[in-house]
């Protein structure tokens, strides 16, 4: 990790077969990516002031490169790195030194005794996950649209005010 230019900001969470993993540098186009059975490369340009960033990401264990998958979005890059034996890591990186640029992505984040059928806890397969990753579709039976409808039991009406 020892490069002149800066590391972006890179967000991580686990589930027992997987790694999320997000580098958080907006409106990245066309970063360089290696993802390799122990490490991860990333080096591009993004943010605010276009400033051009690099990271290697040495994992605690091997992933199978050919199995995982990346989508470079406007937000930052999404990963997901499918570990070679499941079970959960007690870090990210081989070291046990804290970056200031790492941290843990507490929204996708579950812990190993969380039970796999919580609602959003992303037992779904990877499939459906990958299809999420695509993007966030609308008008999903259950969203937000069909809240609108309905009528709760203080919607009656407020009589005036004198």
């Amino acid at each position: 990790m020892a490069s002149s230019l800066s590391p972006p900001p890179v967000l991580w969470a686990q589930r027992r077969n997987l790694i999320y993993l997000n580098v958080a540098l907006e409106d990245c186009k066309d970063p360089k990516i290696t993802v390799e059975k122990d490490k991860l490369y990333f080096r591009g340009k993004g943010g605010p002031d276009q400033k051009e960033h690099e990271v290697t990401l040495e994992l605690l264990k091997e992933i199978k490169p050919d199995e995982s998958k990346y989508s470079v979005k406007s937000r930052g890059t999404e990963f997901v790195l499918i570990k070679s034996e499941e079970g959960f890591w007690p870090r990210l990186l081989k070291g046990d030194k804290k970056f200031h640029w790492l941290k843990t992505d507490f929204e996708k984040w579950k812990d190993e005794d969380d039970s796999e059928d919580e609602v959003g806890g992303g037992g779904a397969d990877f499939e459906e996950m990958m299809r999420q990753m695509g993007g966030l579709g609308g008008g999903a039976p259950g969203g937000l649209d069909d809240l609108e409808d309905e009528k709760d039991s203080d919607d009656e009406n407020i009589p005036d005010l004198e």
